[in-house]
């Protein structure tokens, strides 16, 4: 419905706490934008894991008292999800949970597997059968194969087969395993809460709980939480660290650290470099609400124009609408986006959002904008052209649906009937990046630039992979 790249699960996970269920229920709430359409809460007693999974968004799925109760333990795991072509199912909810020779394990992931199709029809081949279409279920079946009795071994033969991004969390009876992989795709920190050890893909979760942020998960660590304490181990040979940088751009909470950077200060300062790129003489600057908001106001600071709240968010509009008749079928933007008509007519404006996927999306809102009597629209990107898709956890609509893979940006700005169109250079973004981290770090800007940092099957067309 809207046109916009969308974020690929969040996780959760918590060992030694009496009310570890209530606080991954807490934990999720807070990680609720990375994943909308299905959740689940696995726990642990010590003896047993039980499991709490449904379809929908975490207040719908964890609506009673009796559930909680149903969820007994000082451990637990949790899980966000939004499907893409794993499907929207619920036998694709997560945590995965299965008992095996060993006794019980779950797991939640967030990331992509870009050989899961290649490692799924070798496990089927030699007798393994399938209750998901989910990549990470290959995974499970990897770890039940592997022969070593120490768990973190296991893991660690199974995750050296795999290929990809993945930051994952296991629950068995006794142990909480943290899985970040070499590359360090997705984010996951680490925080402590009352003695007890929590993770989660982002920092927003801990503030919520009042967990203490104590630092991220490096890339190719394995932490291990049990009744000594916790243990870290780095199995996987070194390779270069390409965290994704679009989690900056748009997917993370602005209050998240993640990375080793705050969210906030990098959209805001991607705003102050695309006005020092993309000046123009206007009247007054808005934002696409939400993701483009931060950004906006560093465009302002920046040119010295006003910030004006242009564009009115509905927030109870969903992922999905289904739209009652044909008369109001083009209704979607206008749900979720309505201009205040008295801060617009008569102006100059410029709006600001973080990026263009189709254009169809942009197209709308500057129309939008025009009828609520702008005299001239400047849209300005705060990141460059989405020209490639990503194989490593967000889902993308192939290349030939990408605008700017096919269309320079002169004919973007008519698409779309802007008076201009500027987006944040490649250059400014990593510098903007850079400027907020201690090291010098290799983001992962496949899906500007079209340079993959792990290799994987080329599909016709450029068809995205399966993603979980």
């Amino acid at each position: 419905m809207f046109d916009k790249l969308h974020e690929e699960c969040g996780v959760f996970g918590i060992f030694g706490h009496p009310e570890a269920a209530n606080l991954t229920y807490l934990g999720l709430y807070a990680l609720q934008h990375r994943g909308q359409e299905s959740c689940g809460i696995v726990s642990s007693d010590g003896n047993r894991l039980k499991a709490h999974l449904g379809m929908g968004l975490v207040a719908d799925v964890f609506k009673s008292d009796e559930i909680f109760e149903r969820l007994p333990g000082r451990s637990a795991i949790g899980h966000v999800r939004y499907s893409t072509a794993g499907g929207n199912d619920f036998k694709n909810c997560q945590p995965i949970m299965v008992d095996y020779s060993r006794g019980s394990i779950a797991i939640a992931h967030n990331g992509n597997l870009v050989n899961a199709q290649e490692l799924r029809n070798r496990l089927e081949q030699s007798g393994s059968i399938f209750s998901t279409t989910a990549d990470t279920e290959t995974i499970i079946h990897l770890i039940a194969r592997a022969q070593s009795d120490s768990l973190v071994e296991r893991v660690c033969e199974a995750l050296h087969q795999v290929k990809g991004a993945y930051s994952l969390v296991f629950l068995t009876e006794t142990r909480l395993v943290a899985v970040r992989d070499p590359s360090g795709f997705r984010p996951l920190s680490l925080g402590k809460l009352d003695g007890a050890f929590v993770v989660s893909s982002e920092s927003c979760a801990f503030d919520l709980i009042e967990a203490e942020y104590i630092r991220e998960i490096e890339p190719g660590e394995i932490i291990v939480v049990d009744k000594t304490g916790m243990k870290s181990y780095f199995p996987f040979k070194e390779t270069r660290n390409t965290p994704c940088i679009f989690e900056y751009i748009y997917f993370a909470r602005p209050d998240s650290r993640i990375f080793d950077r705050m969210v906030y200060p990098v959209r805001k300062e991607f705003g102050h470099q695309l006005a020092r790129e993309f000046p123009v003489d206007a009247d007054l600057v808005m934002a696409v609400p939400d993701s483009g908001v931060p950004a906006a106001m560093g465009y302002a600071e920046e040119s010295g124009i006003p910030f004006e709240l242009g564009l009115i968010r509905n927030h109870y509009v969903g992922r999905t609408f289904i739209e009652p008749q044909q008369s109001i079928r083009h209704f979607g933007v206008k749900l979720k986006l309505n201009p205040v008509r008295e801060v617009i007519a008569g102006k100059r404006v410029v709006v600001v959002d973080d990026s263009i996927v189709r254009g169809t999306t942009s197209r709308k809102i500057v129309k939008m904008i025009r009828n609520a009597g702008a005299k001239e629209v400047h849209v300005r990107i705060s990141s460059p052209p989405t020209s490639y898709p990503c194989f490593y956890g967000i889902d993308t609509p192939s290349r030939k649906e990408l605008i700017s893979a096919s269309h320079t940006i002169e004919e973007i700005t008519r698409y779309i009937t802007a008076d201009s169109l500027g987006y944040l250079s490649r250059e400014g973004m990593h510098a903007v990046v850079q400027k907020f981290g201690a090291g010098k770090v290799s983001f992962c800007d496949a899906c500007f630039s079209g340079e993959y940092p792990v290799k994987f099957p080329r599909l016709k067309d450029d068809k995205q992979l399966g993603l979980f």
